[in-house]
């Protein structure tokens, strides 16, 4: 039988909100609950179509392809809905803890097999180094199973017991209201067995602290608060389950030298008015080795060059950005006699060449101005 559509199941628009979503399966949830429906089939695949369709709409990339391809974008893309009611419980243990005020983490068994957490790491790096890529090592701690008792927590030679009031579901069943509802085992804490011996080397935790070294290549043109993501390389499973991810937040230094804008360089380069008047070639730095920059005659404070290909790196692309050189024209705060006479007669030139109209006009102005 073809499936539904999802907003038709739980009663939405497609335009609908998040908040929308999640109320619509709290309803359905709460009607079609298995605890309140009890030996009815119909009741039992409608909750578990609502909680396939809650599952959809509730991520935005899944809603977004569900969208556009409907059910066959579902296909292949790590989504193949829930086989029976416990695979519910344990996707939405936290959903159904606030819904109905109880918490369903131990519903279908405690060892059930549970990723790692995931690890983040603040990394500094210097503004070169972001610039030119680099390769650094880092040292971390992470839970790790323990290797003295493989993570079963009890110390060599002995097992794990089963729980006798659980017996080794990590749960029990409570009475509230019409429902009949599963709570963590009280006795064990949810993990369905109890340790005797404890393992002397992790105490029972089955997982040991240990500084572990990584070594992390930065891409070339990182930049500021970039992620870098390590799978597995976070904290142990659970019960046999995989490592979460390191993820390594990059921290960028400024440089004393250049700017960033992007993938281009900002350099702020100091020449003096005569050069700005004659022109000159000068050398400028840049990421690797000094270049030459023509300035041509006449050239203005706050003029920008733009050198081709001398900036950043593009992430995952051979082609980087400019160098944008902005010169500023520094003014001489102590003279000689000699260069005072110098500016003195450029002065006196200048002040003899013939006025252009305009210029005449705002001279005429002035004298008429300071006459009165």
């Amino acid at each position: 039988m073809s499936k539904r559509c999802y907003y038709e199941v739980l009663g939405l628009s497609r335009d609908c909100s998040d908040s929308e979503i999640k109320s619509a399966y709290r309803k359905l949830a709460f009607q079609y609950h298995p605890d309140r429906n009890p030996d009815d089939p119909e009741a039992e695949d409608k909750f578990k179509e609502a909680a396939e369709a809650y599952e959809v709409l509730r991520d935005s990339e899944k809603r977004q392809r569900y969208d556009r391809f409907g059910h066959e974008g579902m296909n292949g893309n790590g989504f193949h809905g829930f086989d029976n009611t416990e695979d519910i419980f344990g996707t939405f243990s936290d959903i159904f803890g606030e819904f109905f005020g109880f918490s369903s983490a131990g519903r279908g068994g405690a060892n059930r097999p549970r990723a790692g957490s995931d690890l983040r790491y603040n990394l500094d790096i210097s503004f070169r180094e972001a610039a030119k890529g680099t390769e650094v090592s880092i040292t971390l701690p992470v839970e790790v199973e323990c290797p003295e008792c493989d993570g079963t927590g009890a110390e060599k030679g002995t097992t794990p017991e089963t729980c006798p009031q659980c017996q080794g579901t990590g749960h029990i069943q409570q009475s509230q209201g019409f429902f009949r509802i599963s709570v963590g085992c009280p006795n064990c804490q949810g993990r369905g067995t109890i340790i005797q011996n404890p393992c002397h080397n992790c105490h029972g935790r089955s997982t040991v602290i240990e500084e572990k070294d990584l070594s992390v290549r930065i891409p070339a043109g990182v930049d500021n608060n970039s992620r870098l993501r390590l799978r597995g390389e976070g904290e142990a499973g659970v019960n046999g389950g995989p490592p979460g991810d390191l993820y390594v937040v990059i921290h960028v230094e400024e440089d004393e030298v250049f700017e960033r804008q992007g993938t281009s360089l900002i350099l702020q380069q100091d020449i003096s008015f005569v050069q700005a008047a004659l022109g000159d070639r000068i050398e400028v730095p840049t990421l690797h080795d000094p270049v030459n920059l023509d300035i041509p005659k006449g050239t203005q404070a706050g003029e920008v060059f733009r050198l081709r290909g001398l900036g950043l790196p593009h992430l995952g692309s051979p082609h980087k950005g400019d160098l944008l050189v902005q010169v500023r024209v520094l003014t001489p705060t102590k003279l000689n006699k000699r260069q005072e006479e110098i500016l003195r007669e450029f002065q006196e030139i200048e002040d003899s060449k013939p006025m252009t109209k305009a210029k005449a006009f705002f001279q005429k102005a002035k004298d008429r101005v300071m006459g009165e």
